[in-house]
C-alpha cells in the first residue's frame, strides 16, 4: 500500500464528521496527511489499443510512462459502448438502466422514432434521490472540482456540482491550497476524427501497414479509417505527456493521484454501439503516488460504475452503500461482484436491446431484437467513408467465418465468447457442450442483475418509461420544488422539500455556485441566489434579500 495512503486511512479513522446534508467528511486533526489531488485524463472512443496493453502499433511513450508509474487494470469496462449513457454512470454511479439515461440522446428534442411508433417528449434521466454527481461531494468536503469539458450526462447538472465547467476550467484556479478534483476530455480519438472533414494529424503508420481485425474486409477504406484512428491514439500521447508535465513543474504530481481512461471501446464499426469487447473493454492506468504497486497488472474486474465511489473513497469520503458502484481502492475499498454489465439501447433513432456481462474472460450476450442484422443502419456513423464497404459485405455476404456478424440479417438469441482464446470475439460457443455450464451462469447473472436494478430499458414503448416511471404518472417534467430560506442569527438557512434536491446559493452577480452545506454567514441587505435542483427536474432559483429584521424576505423566482 502506498505510504500516503496508510497515512490517510491513519487520518480517517481520527474521526468523521456528518454535514447538514448528512454527507460524512474527514475532521482535520494535527498531522493528518492532506487531501489528495485527483486528476481525470478521459479520452474518446479508445479500445486499449495500447503498447502497455500489448498492441504496439504506434508508440504511445508518454502513455508508457504514466503505465510503469501506475496500476494498469486488464479488465475494466465501460457499462454502454457509446459515449452519453456511459458517462451517466461515470458521474452517478449508476447503471444508465437504473436511472433512464440508457437511450443514447434523451435530450436531443428529436420527439418522433423513425419507424413512427412512438413519439417521446425530451426527457432526461432521473436517478434516485440519494444519488448526487459525485463531485458535488468533492466540493462539500473542500475540493476545488472542475472539468475540460464534456458532461454529456443525459440530463442537466446542477450547477452545484463544478466550481467551473468550461474549455477553460483548470485546476490552476483554485484558491491557494485546496485540493482539487479535474477531469480533462481528449477529443482528437472521436469517431468524428476519422471523417473525411476531420484534421488530419501526422502520419506515424501507413494504411498499407496497418493490421486489421479479422472481421473486416481489407479494403483501402477500411485500411485509412484504422491509420487514422491509429495516428489519432499517437497525437493524444502527447496531450496526456502535456497533462502529466503541468503536474511535475508545479510540484503537484507526487500528491495526485491520476486516472487515464476512455470513455468506451474504439469509434468504428463493430466496436462502438456494439456490446463486445471492442466496443465495452477500455483501457484504465491509475497512478498512486508513492505506490509499491507501480507497475502492477489489477485483474479484478471493474466498470464505469465503480470510478465515483473510488474517487469518494480515495477523498476519504465513504460512498453510499446504495450506489449500483463498489469502490476499489482507498480506506473503503470492498469486493466486487467479479462482473461487468452492459446495455445497449437506443443509438440516436435507432433501437438495438441487447444487455450483456462479463467476468473479464467469458462474454456473454443477450439480443432481445432478433429480427434486425448486426450492422444497423446509422446516419452518424456513415459519415466514415469505410462504413459503405461494411454495408457491401453485409449484402454480399461474408468472405470469411469470422465476418459473419457484419454479414448476417438477422441474430441469434444468445452468445457466449471467451476473449483469451478468442480476443475479438467471433466464435459463439452458446450452442458447444463444453461451455453449458458457464453459459447458464452468466445467463442467471444477467438475469439477477435486470431484475436486481430495475431494467427500465426493456419497459417499452421508450414514452410509457419516461411518464409512468421517471415522471411519476405526469405529461411533463417535473419542476423541482422550491428552495426555502431562513435568516436568523446572522446566518441563512435553505431547504427544500424535494427528497434529492442539490442546493447552492452565490452572492448576486457572482458566476460561481456554492454547494450549500449548512447555514451560512450573510449581512444584513445581502442580495443572494438560491438554487434547489433534483436531478432530471427543472431547477428553480431564487433571489432573496437578506432582511434588516428577523424575517424572511423572498424578492423573486423562477
Amino acid at each position: 500500500m502506498a505510504a500516503w495512503l496508510i497515512r490517510c486511512v491513519g487520518a480517517l479513522l481520527t474521526g468523521m464528521a456528518v454535514t447538514a446534508s448528512g454527507a460524512a467528511e474527514p475532521i482535520a486533526a494535527e498531522g493528518d496527511a492532506p487531501l489528495p489531488n485527483l486528476v481525470w485524463l478521459s479520452v474518446e472512443d479508445m479500445s486499449p489499443w495500447l503498447p502497455c496493453y500489448g498492441d504496439s502499433t504506434v508508440a504511445t511513450p508518454n502513455i508508457d510512462r504514466l503505465a510503469k508509474s501506475s496500476v494498469r487494470y486488464a479488465n475494466a469496462f465501460a457499462t454502454s459502448p457509446v459515449c452519453a449513457p456511459a458517462r451517466s454512470s461515470l458521474i452517478t454511479g449508476m447503471y444508465a438502466t437504473a436511472i433512464g439515461s440508457m437511450h443514447h440522446r434523451v435530450g436531443s428534442g428529436r420527439a418522433r422514432l423513425s419507424s413512427g411508433a412512438d413519439v417521446r417528449p425530451k426527457y432526461e434521466a432521473v436517478p434516485p434521490p440519494f444519488v448526487r454527481c459525485f463531485p458535488e461531494l468533492l466540493r462539500r468536503a473542500g475540493y476545488y472540482c472542475t472539468n475540460n469539458s464534456k458532461t454529456d450526462y443525459q440530463f442537466k447538472a446542477p450547477a452545484t456540482v463544478w466550481n467551473e465547467s468550461s474549455p477553460r476550467a483548470h485546476w490552476k484556479n483554485r484558491p491557494a491550497g485546496a485540493p482539487f478534483f479535474a477531469v480533462f476530455n481528449y477529443e482528437g480519438t472521436h469517431e468524428s476524427q476519422a471523417f473525411p472533414r476531420a484534421k488530419r494529424r501526422p502520419e506515424v503508420i501507413a494504411a498499407s501497414d496497418v493490421p486489421l481485425p479479422p472481421f473486416y474486409p481489407d479494403t483501402p477504406a477500411v485500411r485509412d479509417g484504422m491509420a487514422r484512428t491509429y495516428n489519432n491514439i499517437a497525437a493524444m500521447d502527447a496531450w496526456v505527456g502535456e497533462r502529466l508535465e503541468e503536474l511535475q513543474e508545479s510540484g503537484l504530481l507526487d500528491n495526485t493521484i491520476v486516472f487515464f481512461f476512455s470513455d468506451h471501446g474504439v469509434g468504428l464499426p463493430r466496436g462502438k454501439r456494439s456490446l463486445y469487447d471492442t466496443g465495452t473493454r477500455v483501457p484504465l492506468l491509475i497512478r498512486i503516488p508513492d505506490s509499491d504497486r507501480a507497475g502492477e497488472t489489477d485483474t479484478r474486474v471493474v466498470s464505469f460504475i465503480d470510478f465515483a465511489p473510488t474517487v469518494l473513497s480515495l477523498a476519504r469520503i465513504e460512498p453510499d452503500q446504495r450506489l449500483n458502484g463498489v469502490p476499489f481502492l482507498g480506506p473503503f475499498e470492498r469486493p466486487g461482484t467479479g462482473l461487468a454489465f452492459a446495455h445497449a439501447d437506443r443509438f440516436d433513432e435507432v433501437y438495438d436491446r441487447a444487455r450483456s456481462v462479463t467476468n473479464g474472460r467469458y462474454r456473454y450476450v443477450r439480443n432481445y431484437d432478433v429480427d434486425m442484422p448486426y450492422l444497423l443502419r446509422n446516419a452518424y456513423r456513415e459519415n466514415l467513408p469505410m462504413t459503405a464497404d461494411l454495408y457491401a459485405l453485409a449484402e454480399g455476404g461474408a468472405e470469411r467465418p469470422a465476418q459473419w456478424q457484419i454479414a448476417a440479417q438477422t441474430r441469434v438469441a444468445e452468445e457466449l465468447y471467451d476473449s483469451a482464446s478468442d480476443p475479438w470475439e467471433v466464435r459463439n460457443l452458446a450452442d458447444d457442450a463444453d461451455h453449458q455450464a458457464m453459459l447458464a451462469d452468466l445467463r442467471s447473472k444477467l438475469d439477477q442483475w435486470i431484475e436486481q436494478t430495475g431494467d427500465l430499458g426493456l419497459i417499452t414503448p421508450e414514452s410509457k418509461m419516461i411518464r409512468e416511471r421517471l415522471w411519476n404518472g405526469a405529461d411533463a417534467q417535473p419542476t423541482t420544488s422550491p428552495p426555502r430560506c431562513e435568516y436568523r442569527n446572522g446566518r441563512l438557512a435553505v431547504s427544500c422539500e424535494m427528497e434529492g434536491a442539490s442546493l447552492g446559493y452565490r452572492n448576486t452577480g457572482d458566476k460561481a455556485w456554492q454547494v450549500y452545506d449548512g447555514p451560512v454567514k450573510a449581512d444584513p441587505g445581502q442580495r443572494l441566489q438560491v438554487l434547489a435542483h433534483r436531478i432530471g427536474f427543472k431547477p428553480v432559483r431564487t433571489e432573496y434579500r437578506v432582511p434588516s429584521a428577523q424575517r424572511r424576505q423572498p424578492v423573486s423566482s423562477d
